[in-house]
Parts: C-alpha cells; structure tokens; sequence
C-alpha cells in the first residue's frame, strides 16, 4: 500500500474517531496537533477533561492488536507532546487523560485512560 493511501486511510479514521467523540459530548479542539516531530491525532474536550487521542487501524490481525502498538516510546511521546500543547495553550486546572481509539475490520474500539503519564 502506498504511504498516501496508508495516510490517508488514517485521517478517515480519526475523522470517525471525532465523530465519536462529538456524538459523546466532546468539542474536538485539534487534529494532528504537532509539536516538533511528535503528533496527537485529536485532541477532545468536555467541560473540564482534555482527552489526548491516539487512533490506530488494522485491516488483518496478523501484527496483533493496533491498541498494542502504544507502546512506552509513543506514550512517552504523547505525553511529552501534550505537556507542550497545555503549556502553549496556558491550560492549567483540567483533568487530563490519554485515550486509545482503535478500529479493526472498520469497528471502533474506545479506551478511556489507556495510560498514564510516566512520571520522571
């Protein structure tokens, strides 16, 4: 599959992703969000909770299952992107979690507070 397809393919699913989340009372702040070469996929509020999303697809299980591939560097990257994305926006006082989308053979799976940020 070409790398455009594959990207492709990914920005549906997060868009399904949002549409999840809207339909469950979050305003979707960011897709794609950067902070240097570290990116969220979504970034959802409701009231006072940031949820920071990771969306992963697979269409066979041959590589296991797509919430298995967050592994301790993308946490780590996630969170050190999200600290980035709440200071720049000067959000204090929220509770904050990371959660885990995936989709496999097209069916949403939702992971409310997959992990926690790793402390130093």
């Amino acid at each position: 599959m070409s790398s455009r397809k594959h990207r492709d393919i990914g920005r549906r699913y997060e868009q399904l992703a949002a549409d999840f989340f809207r339909q469950h009372g979050f305003d979707v702040l960011e897709h794609n969000w950067q902070a240097g070469h570290k990116e969220i996929d979504l970034i959802v509020r409701r009231q006072n909770l940031i949820a920071f999303v990771e969306v992963k697809s697979a269409s066979t299980p041959d590589f296991g299952h797509p919430a298995e591939w967050v592994d301790k560097r993308k946490v780590a990257n996630l969170t050190e992107a999200a600290q980035r994305y709440l200071a720049d926006n000067e959000i204090r006082g929220c509770d904050v979690r990371f959660d885990v989308v995936t989709f496999t053979d097209g069916r949403l799976e939702h992971y409310p507070n997959a992990f926690e940020a790793p402390t130093d």
